[in-house]
C-alpha cells in the first residue's frame, strides 16, 4: 500500500512529552493507515512516556496530538504493565476489548454475538483456545502477554500502541504473535507504533523505525546517513 496517498491518524506536531521536564521534545511526525512504526533506545529515556502520551494516560508538556480515529474503540493500547484482570478468565479479559470495539446501538443478540465472534477470533489467533476458562494468574508471563494482545486485536482498533509485546515470549510464540498482529493491520488497514528492544527485531517488523537519542526521535536512516 501507497501510506503517503491516505490521510494520517496520527499526526505529531512539536510534541515535547515527559513529567517535570521534557524527556523527548520536538517530535513532528505523520503516521497513516496501515504504517507500522517502531522506537527502540535504552530504558528509561521517554519511549514509554511518548506512547502513554499518544494514548491519552499523560499530558503533553507542549505541541499537539491530533488523532483520525473513531472515538469508541479507535485506539488499542498493551502497556508493559498488562492491565489484566488476575481473577477473570482469558475471555473474560478479551472480552473487556471485544466489548470496547462494539457498537451499544446493535440490538443485544447482534451485539452478543458479535462480541462472541471477536473474542473467539482473538483468542484462536493467540493460540489460547485451551486456556479461555483459566484465570490468567494461572499463566506464565508469556501466555499473559497473548492474552492482552488478543484483548487488543478483539478490540479491532484503528491505532494499536504496543510497548514491548513481544518480550517474555519465546522465538515460536514471537512468530505466532506477530503474525497475528500483521495480518490484522493488514486486513484492516490498521496502523500500530511499537517500542522494541531488538532493534533488528523492530527494523523487521516497521515500515520506520526511530531512536530516542539525546531527548530527540531520529529515524535510523537519519542516523546512518549521518555516520556515513
Amino acid at each position: 500500500m501507497n501510506h503517503a496517498n491516505s490521510k494520517p491518524l496520527v499526526t505529531l506536531n512539536n510534541l515535547s512529552v515527559g513529567y517535570d521536564e521534557p524527556l523527548v521534545s520536538k517530535i513532528n511526525m505523520e503516521i497513516r493507515p496501515g504504517e507500522i512504526i517502531s522506537i527502540v533506545g535504552s530504558s528509561g529515556i521517554g519511549k514509554t512516556t511518548l506512547l502513554r502520551t499518544i494514548a491519552g494516560l499523560v499530558k503533553p508538556l507542549e505541541g499537539s496530538i491530533n488523532l483520525n480515529i473513531q472515538p469508541r474503540g479507535g485506539l488499542g493500547y498493551i502497556p508493559q504493565k498488562l492491565g489484566l484482570i488476575r481473577h477473570a478468565s482469558v475471555a473474560h479479559n478479551v472480552g473487556l476489548g471485544a466489548r470496547a470495539g462494539t457498537s451499544f446501538k446493535e440490538d443485544p443478540a447482534t451485539w452478543w454475538k458479535r462480541r462472541n465472534q471477536r473474542v473467539n477470533n482473538a483468542i484462536n489467533l493467540m493460540g489460547l483456545h485451551d486456556k479461555a476458562d483459566e484465570p490468567t494468574r494461572r499463566l506464565s508471563g508469556g501466555q499473559q502477554k497473548r492474552v492482552a494482545t488478543a484483548r487488543t486485536l478483539a478490540q479491532q482498533p484503528q491505532l494499536v500502541l504496543a510497548d514491548e509485546f513481544l518480550s517474555e515470549l519465546d522465538e515460536d510464540n514471537i512468530d505466532v504473535v506477530v503474525r497475528a498482529v500483521l495480518d490484522y493491520l493488514e486486513e484492516s488497514n490498521a496502523a500500530m507504533i511499537l517500542i522494541e528492544h531488538i532493534i533488528e527485531r523492530a527494523v523487521e517488523i516497521s515500515h520506520r523505525t526511530f531512536s530516542v537519542r539525546e531527548g530527540r526521535l531520529t529515524e535510523l536512516s537519519d542516523l546512518r546517513s549521518e555516520q556515513e
